[in-house]
């Protein structure tokens, strides 16, 4: 038996209509790619397969410093309690050879007085070794291995007190604490600068407490291959700053601009801003210094990825003189403005410097024009005000009285004269 047929024809149908229709293009968007040092500074990198562990061990007090702070307070905890159990034992052993804990044993030949059992033992443990000495329990002269016992658990709590007080201040002063008052522009900027192309930051200080010796390294990160075919996933290439050029430190003072000159030596010479978007490359930005009023060195670190540099614009001036002090305006301190600069690459504009020519002309065309229709408009404005007005005054032109002039007798009688004068002539 056949299928009975549609009425509705098949070109007309929901397939048909469907594959008629004009179907949107699909954008992907681009898989965002690891970053290498994250914008708080910490390093995105995960150390697996580690066979050689116990190299951590060899040296434990920068292993104590590493650890996060609660595996540091359990550790620490930990290793407490068990010298206290450890030596609690051993007077409880004292104890126990020496018959101290025989009820009928005389009080003055015992090793240590009041310690009857393990409870005691560890109570005198801790008096000992913390050197509380509460004054109930004591160590005597008839037993020489209690002396023994107790010059080993002076000298062993010692040991421990230094190393775990040592570890939770080296973890209390460490140089990244100060790093966060170190701050970066969220955005890098490019634009011209004394006619060249320029990557530019801006960092600041927000203690007043100076860092001795500030230095800013700039690192492009990016995956490249060798003529040989050899792939390098992490490759890092230098960047030279105009601030190292002249000296290698900065005055960090105020809030300082860092300058890139995009010259031949740079990894961003032959990129435009359509392809600085599509690159992978992430630039690194170390800054290192001595802390003036610890003498630790510091370092804070940012990246910014290709999509956090803004092609065509500049940083605002947050530094202004008020009342004989300069005053820094930290809301301010990420903001940026366009300003006219070229969409090529630095490469294209040393080879064609007409280009940066054009782009001015335009922009100063493109602002006299703004101030033109600003102006106009202003001046539109005045003249609709000024029209306004007067309309109201010839409207109320009829409702105003006439004037009165009054003469003088003498005046009056050479008015009239000239009045039937003109009169007659008419």
């Amino acid at each position: 038996m056949l299928a009975r047929k549609s009425i509705i024809p098949e070109e007309f149908g929901l397939p048909g209509l469907a594959s008629r229709m004009p179907r949107k293009p699909v954008f992907r968007d681009r898989v965002n790619k690891a970053r290498f040092i994250a914008k708080n500074g910490s390093c995105n990198l995960a150390h697996k397969n580690i066979r050689e562990q116990g190299r951590f061990l060899q040296d434990v007090f920068t292993t104590l410093v590493d650890l996060k702070w609660r595996f540091t307070l359990v550790i620490f905890t930990t290793t407490f309690v068990s010298s206290w159990l450890l030596f609690a034992m051993s007077w409880w052993l004292v104890a126990f050879a020496h018959g101290d804990l025989d009820p009928d044993r005389e009080t003055d030949s015992y090793c240590v007085t009041d310690v009857k059992s393990f409870t005691s033992a560890f109570l005198f443990s801790i008096e000992v070794q913390v050197t509380i000495g509460f004054g109930g329990r004591m160590i005597t002269e008839q037993c020489p291995t209690a002396i023994t016992v107790l010059i080993m658990q002076n000298i062993v709590g010692l040991i421990i007190n230094a190393v775990m007080l040592g570890c939770i201040f080296m973890k209390t002063a460490q140089s990244n604490r100060r790093a966060e008052t170190l701050i970066f522009s969220r955005h890098a900027v490019i634009a011209v600068r004394n006619n060249r192309l320029c990557f530019m930051i801006r960092i600041g200080d927000l203690r007043k407490s100076m860092i001795i010796g500030a230095t800013v390294r700039l690192q492009v990160v990016r995956k490249t291959t060798t003529p040989e075919g050899e792939v390098i996933p992490i490759h890092q290439i230098d960047v030279q700053t105009e601030s190292a050029v002249a000296s290698n430190s900065l005055f960090l003072l105020a809030p300082l601009i860092i300058c890139h000159v995009i010259d031949k030596t740079s990894p961003l010479y032959d990129l435009s801003a359509m392809e600085l978007q599509c690159s992978d490359l992430e630039v690194i930005v170390i800054l290192e210094g001595v802390v003036e009023t610890t003498g630790i060195t510091t370092q804070a670190r940012t990246s910014y990825v290709s999509e956090e540099i803004q092609w065509g614009h500049r940083f605002v001036p947050i530094v202004t003189e008020e009342e004989g002090v300069y005053s820094v305006d930290y809301s301010k301190f990420g903001n940026t403005v366009k300003v006219a600069t070229p969409r090529c690459s630095a490469r294209e504009l040393d080879e064609k410097p007409s280009i940066l020519i054009q782009t001015l002309q335009k922009s100063e065309l493109s602002h006299q024009n703004s101030l033109r229709k600003r102006n106009s408009m202003r001046r539109n404005n005045s003249m609709r005000k000024g029209g306004s007005s007067g309309s109201l005054r010839r409207n109320n032109s009829g409702l105003v009285a006439p004037k009165v002039q009054f003469f003088s007798p003498s005046e009056g009688g050479q008015s009239l004269n000239a009045i039937q004068s003109l009169n007659a002539v008419t």
